[in-house]
Formats: C-alpha cells, structure tokens, sequence
C-alpha cells in the first residue's frame, strides 16, 4: 500500500461524495470519487485501490455488485459498505460476501476515519503478510524446484528466469519438445509476484478450434449448441496467477487475433458475449517452433509474436547440454524408486555407455522414458542394456577409422584417428580416454557421436 492510502467513494448522491472528498482529503487519503454504481465499477476496473467506500443501495448496480468486483480485483481490498436502511439480512449479506464493515448513514466524521484507520491497518498487514509469504516461497521455491542442470547454457537460461521472473513480464520459451519448457514455466511462476495465485495451462494444438477458444475465453449459456450453461475460460479462471500457453505456434490464425487482444487491452470476450472480462493473468508462452520463421511464412502473426517476445529464454536440446546427463539420470532413478517404494536401480557401465553416446531427441522427456522403462525391466538393481529401449542400443557396426590412408588427410581425420586410437589402447574406456587426451569425457561423447553421424550418413 502506498504511504499516502487511496481511497474510492461510490455514491450516487453527489452531496456525500463531496462530503467524503473534503473530509478524506483533509485526512490525508488520496480519493477517488465515483457517482453511481456503473462509474464505481468502471473506476475498480481502471485502477487499483486501497480502500473501497460505497453506498449500498444503488440504482442497476448495487454496493454488494461493487463489493464482489472490488474482490475479484484484489480479494485484499477492503469494502466498507454504507446504507441509511439498515436491515439484519443486508449486513449479513455484506459479512458473508466479505464486506470489511457496514455502516449506517447518517455517520460522524469520527467514527468513518476510525473505521478508514482500521481498514488501512487491515490492508497494511495482509499485505506485509503476503509479501513475506511470497519470499518465503520463492525461497523455498528455489531450492525444492529448480530445474535439474549444471551445464553452462542451462545455467544461463535460469539465471535469465530468474531476473525476469519477478517483473511479470510476458515470456516466450522456445525449444525442442521434451526440453522441459513447462518445467520452467513453473519455475518462473514459483519466483513471482504471482505465486499465490494460480497455474493453468493449455496445449494450443491438442483441441479443435471451437473447443479451444471456448476454454480459452470461456462462453455464454445457448451460444453453441451444447452450451447449456455458462462456463468461464482459463483466462479469467487463471486471475492473480499464471497461464500457460504450451505450444502457441499451433494457434489457429483465428484465435491468433483474440490473443493478441487479451495482451493489448487485458479482457476477453465469451463466446456468444457482449460485454468484456478484465483478466489478471501474466502469460508465459512456449513453442517447438521457429516462431520468426512461421511469421515470414504467414503462418503466425507478427504483431502477436512480438507481443509474446518481450522475453526470450531458448532451452538448449539435451544433446547439447551433456553435462546434464548423469545428474538427471541419477535424480530420475532416484524419484522412480520413491515413486515405485523400491531400492534405486543404477545404470551398468554398458548401459550407462549406451546412454551417454544416444543423441536423445526426445530430450529430457525421453530420458525419463527410457529410465522408466529400463526401471520395469529391470529385476535386480543393476540395469544392463538389455532393459534399455532398443532404439538406444541399436547402434551401426560402422568402422570409424578406415585402414586405407587418404592422400593429405585433413586435420579433423587426424584428430579422428587419433581419438580412436587412444580409446582401443585404453580397451575401450572413454574416461580413461579422455584423461590421455586431455580433454573433458563430454568432449569425448560429443566427438563420437558426430563421428557415428558421418559414418551413418556415408551409408545413406
């Protein structure tokens, strides 16, 4: 709350808001004045308030309808509520509704700044108390759930999240499928302002058109058939929280437009509605797509991709972040054995071998795919290749070296014959390997891997 609390009076008799103004002001409150429920709603719409002041009854919107707005904009808000007709069922109806106090006109200039005072008070503390919440979580939030990584380009992308996270910036996450973009969408929704409030997430590309913009924006009784009732979209359902869009680039041209009207004005219209829902909701995008490139071909539009790129975090494919590999199998392994109430199973060094040279372009989900599968398979505690997916032990039995010299050899066939030779020396042991060659076993895996590409493609 601000040093100076603001405060917003809806009346519709024009003699007590400026009462009110003159008497709040004189006190130090900023104030807001709004005459009729309808501007109360449009003033609650506008702008955040510390401290909302109404008449109860009003003409087409009453007090109980600015209470409920003044809640769903910021449930910490408090609503004092004031009537000249007192009635047992009304103040009820108030406390119920999360009214902070009903008074009764005519009211002393005394007893309102008391109950103000108290209001401010309230707000003060819940407030103090959210933030401290919110710190402590994130706290929390980065030792129990930071993605799994140590390599340098992983590393750069959380440092990058976690700079942004706080802000509410809008954030576009690109990479392969199976990199683990939700992972981090969580992530920055565990650092943010945001973290009491929800996290809801769509995939763009698993509905059929009707069916996602309805989710998306929700829809009115009768506006389709099969639309027997109201129903609320995942946008307004996601206010005070985070929403998801997985898969963006999958957006039909069509919604493509909505979207791009819900990051401009922050509102949705239902299917079959009139009138517009303001949303609070920070949006966190991800695609497998190339998005620049999907806008040169006119398959997604540029004004949308760039209302989505404000900030860009790229997550490198597994096979470029191999430093990774034997931390995330050993917390896989470790998480499948909680999950299966049995002992950790441990990778072989033939299995271990196979894993560390297979490409996994499934990437991290893969992985824990294969873990999985190998766990099943596995009887004793020990996993041999044979528990492994046959597409990761099914390798080509291509010569890597071959025995006839090349006239002039390039470097690169040098370095290659080198390698090899160092590895059949050390029978095979690419640790050992890699300390003769002096260079990291990553390296190593890296190398070999590029080499069994080449040998692949020469057969092709």
């Amino acid at each position: 709350m601000s040093q100076k609390p603001s405060v917003l009076v809806v009346d519709d008799e024009s003699g007590i808001l400026d009462t009110l103004r003159i008497l709040l002001r004189k006190e130090g409150f900023d104030v807001t004045t709004a005459q009729g429920g309808k501007a109360g709603l449009e003033q609650i719409r506008s702008g955040n308030h510390d401290i909302v002041l109404t008449d109860v009854r009003m003409p087409q919107v009453t007090g109980l309808d600015i209470l409920e707005a003044a809640k769903d904009q910021d449930p910490m808000t408090p609503v004092i509520l004031m009537t000249a007709q007192a009635s047992l069922q009304t103040a009820v109806a108030a406390v119920n509704a999360g009214a902070f106090y009903y008074i009764q006109k005519p009211f002393s200039n005394d007893e309102m700044l008391v109950i103000l005072r108290r209001a401010c008070e309230f707000r003060h503390i819940r407030v103090e108390n959210k933030l401290l919440k919110q710190d402590f979580r994130r706290r929390e939030g980065e030792t129990l759930s930071r993605p799994i990584g140590k390599s340098k380009s992983f590393n750069e992308v959380l440092r990058l999240a976690e700079q942004v996270a706080p802000t509410g910036s809008t954030v576009l996450i690109q990479g392969e499928s199976g990199t683990g973009k939700e992972v981090v969408a969580h992530y920055l929704h565990n650092l943010s302002q945001r973290i009491d409030g929800p996290f809801l997430s769509i995939n763009c590309g698993a509905l059929p058109e009707n069916l996602l913009e309805s989710e998306l924006f929700g829809h009115v009784k009768g506006s389709f058939t099969g639309a027997v009732r109201d129903k609320q979209g995942l946008f307004a359902a996601a206010r005070g929280g985070t929403f998801f869009l997985d898969e963006v680039g999958e957006m039909p041209p069509s919604l493509q437009i909505k979207l791009l009207r819900v990051l401009q004005e922050r509102e949705v219209i239902p299917v079959g509605a009139t009138e517009t829902i303001p949303v609070d909701v920070r949006i966190i995008a991800a695609t497998n797509r190339d998005l620049e490139e999907e806008v040169r071909r006119g398959n997604f539009r540029s004004d949308l991709f760039y209302r989505l790129n404000v900030i860009a975090l790229e997550l490198p494919p597994l096979r470029d972040r191999r430093e990774d590999l034997l931390l995330l199998i050993e917390t896989f392994l470790q998480e499948l054995a909680t999950e299966l109430g049995d002992e950790p199973k441990a990778l072989g060094a033939e299995a271990m071998d196979a894993m560390v040279v297979y490409d996994w372009p499934g990437n991290v989900r893969e992985l824990q795919n294969a873990l999985e599968h190998a766990v099943v398979m596995t009887k004793g505690t020990l996993i041999d290749p044979g528990s492994l997916p046959e597409r990761i032990t099914r390798r080509r039995k291509e010569p890597l070296v071959t025995e006839r010299a090349t006239p002039n050899p390039s470097l690169e066939v040098i370095e290659r014959a080198y390698i090899m030779w160092v590895l059949q020396a050390e029978g095979g042991n690419k640790t050992r390997a890699a300390e003769v060659l002096g260079i990291d076993p990553s390296t190593l895996y890296r190398k070999l891997s590029r080499y069994e590409e080449q040998a692949v493609q020469s057969t092709v």
